[in-house]
């Protein structure tokens, strides 16, 4: 049976781009998370629950099924165990293909999995942030420090170190201030 698993990612909350990518995968069932909590996968404990051999999981991309190189490594174990099977589109991994894959292919594989899990991780971070009302990015300099840095600078009487130990404004970030 071909089971398609879907779980909100930054970029499609409510599973609508992977359902359809499993529906074009012809998946018989598909199983959804409600949300994208990695400690409360229900669905997917579910799923690796009741999987029974030659039954053929489908994700859109591997960090759907797992959040971390060591739990993917877990799930993997626990499906080749049960005698079933693991498609990943984007990756184009089909683990029913016994002909195997090269070294060069796994670790290409592993570390865009690696950098979607940071980076899914990172977007949630940051959209949790600006719910809060907090602003990404290094945090502006106090305008005093600015202004005084100026100061200095224009007074030809200061290097740029001694500016930059007495203000902590760095040389680029002072001229940036002198620009506008």
């Amino acid at each position: 049976m071909l089971i398609g698993y879907a779980r909100p990612l930054q970029d499609d909350l409510k599973n609508e781009a992977q359902r359809r990518l499993l529906m074009e995968e012809d998946c018989e069932r598909i199983i959804a998370e409600v949300h994208a909590s990695a400690k409360k996968r229900e669905e997917l404990n579910e799923l690796m629950k009741t999987l029974k051999p030659n039954d053929v999981v489908v994700v859109a991309k591997l960090y759907v099924l797992a959040d971390s190189t060591h739990h993917l490594v877990e799930l993997l174990d626990h499906i080749e165990n049960r005698g079933a099977f693991l498609v990943s589109l984007q990756e184009g991994i089909d683990t029913r293909n016994r002909d195997g894959y090269s070294f060069r292919s796994i670790v290409k594989h592993l570390a865009a999995f690696q950098t979607d899990c940071i980076s899914e991780k990172t977007k949630k971070g940051v959209s949790k942030a600006k719910k809060r009302g907090i602003q990404p990015g290094r945090p502006r300099k106090p305008d005093e420090n600015v202004q005084q840095a100026i100061i200095m600078y224009k007074s030809n009487n200061y290097t740029l170190k001694e500016i930059r130990e007495k203000t902590g404004i760095s040389k680029s970030t002072l001229y940036r201030y002198l620009e506008t």
